[in-house]
């Protein structure tokens, strides 16, 4: 009980201080500006949220300005105008954009969504969603591509036994809302929507486990553009150090955790807060080391090049660049957050 008042009162004090604590980065040395836009509202954007209330931008000299876009491509056309200097987003999007010639280059991984097909509750078989609709969020973004991925697993061909979607909504709650007013079958959902409905009083019927049925998500990736990555290094770095002393941070302190959930994501639930934390913090559903994720790259790869010839043949290394990782990694960075 101590330990969680503790906790409890230093981050009132950071919370409370936050006015004062801008001035007193700026006083050591003057804060660097970095742009980084972010898709989807779930917990796996808790380490962002994190760094953003305890102030570790600017700890590590950034003056960081988080932008919501909720598509990929959108995303990586920011980032590739230079409206942005760094997108988190689907690594499918940044390979689709690399397969165009983009100079863009994954960095790191803030990991996967745990996505379930779920669907309404008259439906209690994948084979029973012939002839029915299932959405997705936007045409080429991460949930469109994992569900053609799925669904052949499932023995439906999309566009034949089952027609995609896309419902512009990038938040997978919103999406399973459109189940109940019988605008789509099914959907992709996350384990704390499934939760989340039953806590609630309804139900919805899980039809499959994307990783269990073998299907790795497209990841939600740190991509900045060459040119950036060339002339700022340190800024990506300086970003690198904040996410993971904030993913740290979230793992010893689930205080800290809650209160970003109950900010963001408007959570009150003691249970789905608990499961949460679990999920994407202690179980590493956000990696505990944000080295982008070979295999999920190569799955976007394989599924990707069906309709780019100029992915055939690519491998996750020819798209990502681990050096500033490695680097934090060598000079004994991971290892200090690991107390």
């Amino acid at each position: 009980m101590a330990r969680k008042t503790i906790a409890l009162l230093f981050l009132f004090c950071l919370i409370a201080l936050e006015p004062l604590a801008p001035h007193a980065w700026a006083q050591e040395s003057k804060l660097e500006r970095l742009v980084v836009s972010y898709a989807g509202i779930t917990g796996g954007r808790g380490p962002l949220w994190i760094a953003k209330e305890l102030r570790l931008f600017e700890k590590y000299g950034l003056d960081a300005r988080l932008v919501h876009i909720t598509a990929g491509t959108t995303s990586i056309n920011a980032l590739i105008a230079g409206d942005v200097d760094m997108a988190i987003t689907t690594s499918s999007a940044a390979i689709a954009a690399a397969a165009r010639g983009a100079p863009v280059t994954i960095i790191a991984t803030n990991g996967s969504p745990a996505y379930k097909l779920v669907a309404h509750p008259t439906v209690t078989s994948a084979a029973q969603l012939k002839g029915k609709v299932v959405g997705s969020s936007q045409l080429g973004s991460g949930a469109d591509f994992a569900l053609r991925k799925l669904l052949p697993k499932l023995g439906l061909t999309p566009g034949q036994d089952v027609t995609i979607l896309p419902t512009g909504l990038s938040e997978s709650h919103k999406r399973i809302l459109l189940i109940f007013q019988g605008r789509i079958d099914a959907t992709l959902g996350t384990f704390e929507n499934v939760l989340q409905l039953e806590l609630s009083g309804q139900k919805v019927n899980v039809l499959a486990d994307l990783k269990d049925m073998g299907v790795y998500v497209s990841g939600t990736d740190m991509s900045v553009t060459n040119q950036f990555l060339r002339s700022y290094p340190h800024r990506a770095k300086a970003f690198l150090k904040a996410f993971s002393e904030a993913v740290w941070t979230g793992i010893y302190n689930k205080e800290i955790v809650d209160h970003v959930f109950r900010k963001y994501l408007k959570i009150e639930n003691a249970k789905l807060l608990d499961a949460m934390h679990r999920s994407y913090f202690v179980a590493g559903n956000i990696p505990h080391k944000p080295y982008p994720q070979p295999e999920v790259i190569q799955s976007d790869l394989e599924y990707l090049s069906i309709a780019n010839p100029a992915l055939k043949g690519k491998k996750p290394a020819d798209l990502t660049d681990t050096t500033l990782l490695r680097e934090i990694e060598s000079e004994g960075f991971f290892a200090r957050l690991q107390r």
